[in-house]
């Protein structure tokens, strides 16, 4: 009897962990639409702005009575997540509210004074994949530049960080190497939910030069708490479903590879997964012997993932209907692996295996520098393909990076 009921009782906690988590946007319902009350509306946002029974914040403020929901702005992909990657989003009117919807990803990619007039407070609610290069974060930076020149209130409803709130690596971007997938001065993995972001560079990275002068900006920023979530919890452990804010990253375990494979992609000889059923979870091409890259990968002993090969056809993009040899990875201690690191190690092996497949000279550096937030990482793993001639710097700015992004924590 005794150990049914320590059976049960550890059954019971599985379960209340997995449901305790309790997003940003639930709260704000929970406490009546507080910091929007008697206020003219925007809304950031894409489908991945939902509470747990899938309801869209889009239609859960516009159908409130006491918010006044007066217009949509939309990110890459667009606020309904009908617009393809890379694909510029058009000023449009919402089809199931007939809201103005205003492009953030057109002709502009911060909001302009006339997109913001007749609005009081805009509010932010897309889920975050914890990678600098994803654009949305670059999105919630810029509306929030706009919003302090225009001394617009910003509502930020947190949500998650799928890789937890412990993992931090990659260096800082460097002067020159912002852009738009490296808009602000933070490591590859930032280790930061999307509210606690939203403080860091409100204080830290909305400031900017405009013709010659630096301006000292700072908007007037609300976050709305979680409830239950903790710095260790990856997004399994949340209890909420995972709705693809992006069509490449359908699934948890896409945001989790995502910060692991994504460099790679740049590199233009192998597939990540793209195209396949498994986006940024393969590393793959027509000519690899799945075999010998896995027993060279194994080798490496890296710790904290683990290697199988795998075969495939893409069904879209460069290597559609393609048979890809290589392999799939997995995590087996997440915080142990040096996640942004493995990709590297994955080039280095197929390297040493097909020298005559070096992918230098790279046809498009300009991309990589910006991902990577500096040009040293091409230059120096160009010269012989080998991690530990980057290693060193590529985690220069972390421990820094730790102790001053900790003053905006809000979860312990």
């Amino acid at each position: 009897m005794r150990r049914f009921l320590l059976i049960a009782i550890g059954l019971l906690a599985a379960a209340g962990l997995q449901a305790q988590v309790t997003t940003g946007l639930e709260v704000l319902l929970e406490h009546g639409f507080e910091p929007l009350l008697g206020k003219r509306v925007g809304l950031v946002t894409n489908p991945s702005g939902v509470d747990r029974n899938f309801r869209s914040t889009i239609d859960i403020l516009y159908q409130a009575p006491e918010v006044n929901l007066v217009a949509l702005y939309g990110p890459e992909h667009g606020v309904r997540g009908d617009v393809y990657a890379g694909d510029h989003v058009a000023d449009a009117t919402d089809a199931r509210t007939g809201l103005p919807v205003y492009s953030l990803y057109g002709a502009t990619r911060e909001p302009t004074p006339e997109m913001l007039k007749g609005i009081d407070v805009m509010v932010y609610d897309i889920q975050d994949v914890g990678t600098r290069c994803y654009t949305f974060i670059s999105t919630l930076g810029l509306v929030m530049r706009a919003c302090a020149r225009a001394g617009i209130e910003v509502v930020v409803l947190d949500r998650p960080n799928p890789l937890g709130g412990n993992k931090v690596e990659g260096c800082l971007v460097e002067d020159g190497y912002h852009s738009f997938v490296s808009q602000f001065k933070i490591p590859f993995l930032y280790g930061l939910t999307v509210g606690e972001l939203a403080r860091f560079i409100n204080l830290e990275g909305l400031n900017c030069g405009q013709n010659g002068k630096q301006e000292h900006l700072h908007c007037d920023l609300t976050v709305v708490r979680m409830r239950g979530w903790r710095r260790d919890m990856l997004y399994k452990d949340t209890g909420l479903p995972w709705i693809l804010p992006s069509p490449n990253i359908p699934s948890m375990q896409s945001a989790l590879c995502y910060g692991a494979s994504g460099i790679a992609g740049e590199f233009g000889h192998l597939n990540v997964g793209v195209g396949y059923t498994i986006p940024f979870e393969t590393f793959a091409a027509e000519w690899i012997d799945a075999d010998l890259l896995l027993d060279r990968l194994n080798s490496y002993q890296i710790p904290g993932v683990a290697f199988r090969t795998i075969h495939y056809k893409p069904v879209s993009g460069s290597n559609k209907d393609m048979l890809l040899h290589g392999v799939q990875f997995t995590f087996t201690d997440y915080e142990a692996c040096p996640v942004s690191l493995v990709q590297f190690y994955v080039l280095q092996a197929v390297n040493e295996l097909y020298p005559d497949r070096n992918p230098y000279p790279l046809k498009n550096t300009s991309m990589l520098d910006k991902v990577c937030g500096t040009d040293y990482v091409r230059r120096a793993f160009g010269k012989q393909l080998k991690v530990a001639d980057i290693v060193d710097y590529w985690n220069k700015d972390v421990e820094a990076f730790k102790r001053l992004s900790q003053l905006y924590y809000l979860y312990r």
